[in-house]
């Protein structure tokens, strides 16, 4: 089971929010083909059909628990 795997099935089943590493988390956001825009520290996700935007804050190099759910 490859990493990006991994993590997605852990933000799935609600494991360990608190230990998501922002980087990964982006990085999986951006291969599932979301479109990221960048303004101070948030982070916002959109993607086409998708009528919820995410975003995302850097807590150290962890992403914010909350924000993970």
């Amino acid at each position: 089971m490859s990493r990006r795997t991994r993590l997605r099935q852990r933000i799935l089943e609600g494991r360990s929010e608190a230990n998501i590493r922002f980087d990964e988390l982006r990085a999986l956001l951006l291969r599932l083909g979301f479109v990221e825009r960048v303004r101070g520290s948030h982070h916002t996700f959109s993607q086409e059909g998708v009528t919820e935007r995410l975003n995302l804050q850097r807590y150290g190099s962890h992403a914010k628990p909350y924000q993970v759910k």
